[in-house]
């Protein structure tokens, strides 16, 4: 951590101490907001096969998102859906062995994402997006979700009716949203009154606890064939998280376990890709 991220980080905590003094529910107003913003990535060169691309814009929740399209028109379709503070760009080197293997290519940046609108994204918000993609674009037959993106699409998936023939790779997906709520309170020293307003504000928002926005919960009522790639050594989508859906055991579901790859070398890893194109 650089000097600057700590000056922005104990500015955080230092508003969030000021907040809890005056109204518990500012404070979880405020924690919701952080915990709901993208942190800016460095500038990144725009990947060849991205220049290449046709570029899609699409309304959504008064937003206009971006995307990418690859080989149309094809009869099968994949969808590439990135993590929290990324973008689609970041997933180019499965584009082209995509396209080699017959599919129609879809990629878009999430809301407050790379070169889409907003400020904000949760969990609701991407996966309504997912579904705006979907019915205007789709059907899609395959999907390759990382971290955030991974538990947006599996509650997208939950909601379909018809899930037979359809190939899921999830590569180090966030799978539970306490866990991630609690590594950001720790971080931001939260203190437990305003974390239990938190999740009351969480629920009255959408209608559920922060345990139900949950992989676990959801592969109970998901039918696609999943490929669920992680590392052991992720720090910021536990193992220990993940080894829970295989303890489950799914028949549907099957694990690629890494070591030392943590978070994100994994997706870029060239066993793991090769693992993903021979699965799709």
């Amino acid at each position: 951590m650089n000097f600057a991220q700590k000056l922005v980080i104990g500015y955080y905590r230092a508003q969030l101490k000021v907040f809890a003094r005056l109204s518990k529910r500012k404070a979880a107003e405020k924690a919701f907001e952080l915990f709901s913003t993208p942190y800016p990535g460095k500038a990144r060169k725009t990947p060849p096969v991205f220049e290449k691309a046709e570029k899609l814009h699409l309304p959504f929740n008064g937003l206009r998102l971006v995307g990418y399209r690859w080989n149309h028109p094809q009869p099968r379709r994949a969808l590439i859906l990135h993590g929290f503070s990324s973008t689609a760009r970041k997933f180019d080197h499965f584009v082209m062995p995509l396209v080699k293997k017959g599919y129609e290519v879809l990629a878009f940046d999430a809301p407050a994402h790379g070169e889409s609108g907003g400020k904000l994204v949760n969990a609701v918000d991407y996966k309504e997006m997912i579904d705006a993609v979907y019915r205007q674009y789709g059907p899609v037959h395959a999907f390759i979700a990382h971290s955030f993106g991974g538990l947006a699409l599996s509650l997208f998936l939950e909601e379909q009716g018809y899930q037979e023939n359809k190939k899921v790779v999830l590569i180090a997906p966030a799978t539970e949203t306490s866990t991630a709520l609690r590594t950001f309170s720790d971080f931001l020293r939260v203190d437990e009154p305003v974390r239990e307003e938190l999740r009351q504000l969480i629920h009255e928002r959408g209608g559920h606890w922060p345990e139900w926005y949950s992989i676990r919960r959801a592969m109970h009522n998901i039918r696609a064939e999943v490929l669920w790639v992680h590392d052991r050594d992720d720090d910021v989508t536990p193992w220990t998280d993940a080894g829970k859906v295989q303890t489950d055991g799914h028949p549907h579901v099957r694990f690629l376990l890494t070591n030392g790859l943590g978070h994100r070398r994994i997706y870029r890893d060239n066993q793991v890709k090769k693992a993903v194109l021979e699965f799709l």
